[in-house]
């Protein structure tokens, strides 16, 4: 009795004077080095007699036999779960303990598994023990090796029993079968916003973060998604792979070119739920739906004017600077935006685009057009809060505000009167220029005001 407590002792005090002389291994008890040493010597004296494999010890053999028999004697107390090995329960029930013993020297990284901390390590050492045979590619674990000789062999084990979709990964699968389920398992701890897949998660938390890992080796700009790195690099090689079957049109990015396959189409997917209009791209929609909501989130850091598109606060924002860049080649005027210019040309070719249905007048800009078709149609959209009187054009009723404002924002720098229209502000402007262009036909009398040469003419044609 005194040698099992003094051999059960050496256990507990961790003394191990037994030493393997083949690979220093130590051990408390000499009949356990005995039984280590058979597996350099590789004496297999136990055999199977079903499939006649040989082991070194007993035990080895007794834990092999449950592979024939099915036996499985270690059950789990939490879950029930059964197995064959009384090691596998032991490392199951770390599932439910959360522990994990195997910690990483290099990065601290635990596992509940010996053998994961074993595979874990060949990332810092860079080994990669397993060779594909076709490409010669080589894989930290033997499972990622086996997975990529599917690439090879075109084999597709898995099938979805939905839409027999198949795949060449189990993983894969499980993460097709979402598409059906609906299930979205991954949960942002921020919004709470839910994901099917874990990358879609661990993308969207650098929205959070601000994390942007991916950085542009040419300009140095930085992005959070690849994909987006990706795209951005066709911009310093001009590289644009998605081409247009029907008109051979390139573009870089693929959603360019699916927006431009609706102009062949004529499909307008996109509708406003409000007046029903329908609009190609979801942005556009996004932008026109402020003309319901009245929102302006786009302010001029000058002058704080508010802007629906940011594409009219990049036009406006031109003023400030006095930035002309684009030049008219007939009288080499010079514009801010390339639509100014355009607009300016048509006054050398003396085009007029846009002609009214109801009457033969035409526009040289189409806004001018809808403006018109107000005086046929008698519509009158802008409607004054304080008095409800209506006007067809926006800038009247702009005009008009003024009357219950007060406000009178031109002023004369001269005799610093003020005027509530820019009109008044001129036609006041030639008391003390003296100016007066406007002149009689008939005795070739001069007036500074519009008005006055119209009473004037009175006196010619005799009329009252």
């Amino acid at each position: 009795m005194k040698y099992l407590l003094l051999k059960n002792m050496k256990k507990h005090k961790g003394n191990k004077q037994y030493e393997c002389l083949q690979c220093l291994k130590c051990f408390s008890v000499k009949s356990h080095l005995v039984r280590h040493m058979q597996v350099h010597t590789r004496d297999k004296t136990f055999q199977c007699s079903e499939c006649l494999k040989c082991f070194a010890q007993k035990c080895n053999l007794v834990q092999h036999m449950r592979v024939h028999t099915g036996e499985k004697p270690f059950h789990c107390s939490e879950c029930l779960k059964c197995f064959s090995m009384k090691s596998s329960l032991v490392t199951h029930m770390r599932v439910h303990t959360g522990e994990k013993p195997f910690h990483c020297s290099e990065c601290l990284k635990c596992f509940t598994e010996k053998g994961s901390l074993l595979k874990h390590k060949r990332i810092h050492r860079g080994d990669k023990p397993f060779q594909c045979a076709e490409c010669l590619k080589c894989f930290s674990t033997k499972g990622n090796l086996s997975q990529h000789m599917l690439m090879h062999t075109g084999d597709k084990p898995f099938q979805c029993s939905e839409c027999l979709k198949c795949f060449s990964q189990s993983g894969s699968l499980v993460k097709h079968k979402r598409v059906h389920t609906g299930d979205k398992p991954f949960h942002c701890s921020e919004c709470l916003k839910c994901f099917s897949q874990i990358g879609g998660l661990v993308t969207h938390k650098r929205i959070h973060t601000g994390d942007k890992p991916f950085q542009c080796s040419d300009c140095l700009k930085c992005f959070s998604i690849k994909s987006s790195l990706v795209a951005h690099m066709r911009v310093h090689t001009g590289a644009k792979p998605f081409q247009c079957s029907k008109c051979l049109k390139c573009y870089s990015i693929k959603s360019s070119l699916v927006t431009h396959m609706l102009i062949h189409t004529r499909d307008k997917p996109i509708q406003c739920s409000q007046c029903l209009k329908c609009f190609t791209k979801k942005c556009s929609l996004v932008a026109h739906k402020r003309v319901h909501t009245g929102d302006k989130p786009f302010k001029c850091s000058e002058c704080l004017k508010c802007f629906r598109q940011k594409g009219h606060l990049v036009t406006h924002m031109l003023m400030h600077t006095g930035e002309k860049t684009f030049q008219c080649s007939e009288c080499l005027k010079y514009f801010n935006t390339k639509n100014c210019l355009l607009r300016h040309m048509l006054i050398h070719t003396g085009d007029k685009p846009f002609q009214c249905s109801e009457c033969p007048k035409c526009f040289t800009e189409k806004g001018n057009l809808l403006t018109h078709m107000r005086v046929h149609t008698g519509d009158k959209p802008f409607q004054c809060s304080e008095c409800l009187k209506c006007f067809s054009q926006k800038g009247n009723l702009v005009k008009h505000k003024r009357v219950h404002t007060g406000d009178k924002p031109f002023q004369c720098s001269e005799c610093l009167k003020c005027f509530s229209q820019k009109g008044s502000l001129v036609t006041h402007k030639r008391v003390h220029t003296g100016e007066k262009p406007f002149q009689c036909s008939e005795c070739l009398k001069c007036f500074n005001r519009k008005g006055s040469l119209v009473t004037h003419m009175q006196i010619h044609t005799g009329k009252k």
